[in-house]
């Protein structure tokens, strides 16, 4: 029993150290020996758990991802507005972001905007949270909460990409990381637009 959690712990350990590598040095310009020194183990080691950094790298963007997913659903089957379902995912997206900023910079930088390599090996659980967020925006315009002319596809794409701005804002340090209003803003943005009220 121990030793099984001393595996989990090495995993883990190597996967949080990979997390500060990969934020620090980027993807595509650190080793896997760079790895395991930040984790302060031997360099085979991070090899007996993974085969590779892309590996690595893989499997700290399902975790998060999935957990993602698992939010998104469990939002949808509460009996409550469209607008609260939004206001939550987009609460889960920024909490995120608060609690652990270097992976979610990983994420956002190495993964959902790295078009032509994990993001591209990713498109089908990318497309499962969008389209999962479109579902949301149909069924509201359903019933008759939403306006019924903006594609609920485009809606999702429009939201999500509201909340990685953001993200990316407070990655790069060119916008204040006030989490609470962001969310609020990403809502009321997406859900009424900018367009003055009659």
């Amino acid at each position: 029993m121990a030793t099984a959690r001393n595996a989990v712990d090495k995993r883990r350990t190597i996967l949080d150290a990979a997390v500060r590598v990969f934020a620090r040095q980027g993807f595509h310009h650190c080793r896997v020996s760079d790895i395991a020194d930040e984790a302060g183990v031997a360099y085979g080691l991070v090899y007996h758990y993974f085969s590779s950094k892309d590996e690595v790298l893989d499997t700290l963007f399902l975790e998060r991802w999935n957990v993602l997913l698992d939010v998104i659903r469990e939002v949808d089957a509460a009996d409550t507005p469209a607008r609260e379902k939004l206001d939550r995912i987009a609460g889960f997206i920024v909490d995120s972001y608060r609690h652990d900023p270097e992976l979610m910079k990983v994420i956002i930088v190495e993964v959902t905007r790295a078009a032509n390599s994990f993001g591209r090996t990713h498109l089908p659980k990318i497309r499962e949270a969008f389209s999962s967020i479109a579902d949301i925006v149909a069924a509201a315009q359903a019933r008759g909460e939403f306006r019924d002319d903006v594609r609920p596809q485009f809606a999702a794409l429009a939201f999500y990409g509201a909340v990685e701005q953001v993200l990316t804002g407070w990655i790069f340090a060119v916008l204040p990381e006030d989490y609470d209003e962001a969310r609020e803003f990403i809502v009321l943005a997406v859900c009424e637009g900018l367009d003055r009220r009659a």
